[in-house]
């Protein structure tokens, strides 16, 4: 069966193809992404009424390179699928609207998809797949959460951020930091160049006894960090930038780790745009060397959002039987603060992932 993912729940437009081949795996085919950073830059965030006509314009485009590098016509496919939340709602109702037009002209099914529920499989394209149980850490721009993950759509919770998200973290004390849009991959940079162990900041819930998450006080602690350096500010970005990343990958890793040993499972996956950085890496592999536990990650250019993650959800949901046979006819919602407890095996509105 041949799969169409449309992606477009934020600032990417994504399109992609995967095949759910006989033997029950599944192959990335064709890939098409455009990223709006460019045209956000200039206001320091995404903009979501510039965000949702940008992806009115791309995502046709994107949908025919998407087919051509797959090597197959529109009419091959047999399922289309969209993120169907949580997003920025217009932006949803983009792809929503798209891809349910699509499936009715073709007379397949429209899939819609749970966004987190895409970064959390994802890893399943790369070259060296999990396979189920496992600990899965999800850490995008606005979520963080430790989930035990017994197949697709199993999920208990285990823990999750309590405010900001490790990736809204990045993204504000970048922007205190004066390194624009988009932060995070900015400071990461930066932190390069400097050294992690200069400012003392504070490591949150780091000793908590639980699983969850807080990274609103580490953003306080930056900000007081950049009044007291005033104009010395530039000389010290570089360290200030490696003490905060340095601050966000401690808690991140040594949570994971807590996570491993509670649950006795030996394959920890991480999924989400935080998931390339290169400290969190290079902390959990060394974590999970000397715990004797494996790391699993997605490709490079699959862990921002994507049209593949979509496609490759909805075939593994469909290969576990969790959609209906049919379409419905055309109608289709979007759901802009969709949690990923709300959904089940089924791929219904509500059940699904149970409280840790």
């Amino acid at each position: 069966m041949w799969f169409l993912g449309i992606e477009s729940s934020c600032d990417e437009t994504g399109v992609a193809v995967v095949h759910l081949r006989p033997d029950g795996t599944v192959q990335l085919v064709g890939a098409a992404l455009h990223s709006q950073v460019t045209m956000h830059h200039d206001y320091g965030g995404v903009v979501p009424e510039l965000a949702s006509r940008d992806h009115i314009r791309r995502v046709l485009p994107l949908t025919e390179a998407a087919l051509s590098e797959a090597g197959v016509t529109l009419h091959a496919i047999d399922a289309v699928a969209y993120t169907r939340g949580p997003g920025l709602a217009g932006a949803l109702l983009v792809g929503a609207g798209v891809a349910s037009a699509m499936a009715m002209a073709l007379g397949v099914p429209a899939l819609g998809v749970h966004h987190l529920e895409g970064h959390l499989l994802s890893p399943f394209l790369s070259t060296d797949p999990p396979e189920f149980p496992f600990v899965a850490l999800l850490v995008s721009g606005g979520h963080t959460q430790l989930m035990r993950v017994d197949g697709v759509g199993r999920y208990t919770l285990l823990g999750e951020t309590i405010d900001d998200a490790a990736g809204e973290a990045f993204d504000k004390s970048a922007k205190l930091l004066g390194l624009g849009y988009p932060g995070g991959p900015a400071l990461s940079r930066l932190a390069q160049q400097g050294d992690p162990t200069a400012f003392a900041l504070p490591r949150p819930l780091l000793h908590s006894g639980d699983l969850d998450f807080s990274f609103a006080g580490l953003k306080t602690a930056v900000l007081t960090q950049v009044r007291k350096l005033g104009p010395q500010l530039q000389a010290r970005r570089a360290d200030l930038a490696a003490a905060t990343e340095a601050a966000i990958v401690d808690v991140l890793a040594h949570k994971a780790g807590q996570a491993m040993r509670a649950t006795g499972l030996a394959r920890l996956v991480v999924a989400g745009g935080v998931g390339a950085n290169s400290r969190l890496r290079a902390q959990l592999n060394a974590r999970a060397q000397r715990e004797g536990w494996r790391v699993h990650y997605p490709e490079l250019a699959l862990c921002t959002d994507n049209g593949a993650m979509i496609a490759l959800a909805a075939a593994m949901r469909w290969q576990a039987g969790g959609w209906p046979a049919q379409g419905d006819g055309g109608a289709f919602d979007v759901r802009p603060r969709w949690s990923l407890h709300a959904i089940d095996p089924a791929g219904a509105a509500d059940g699904g992932v149970q409280p840790g």
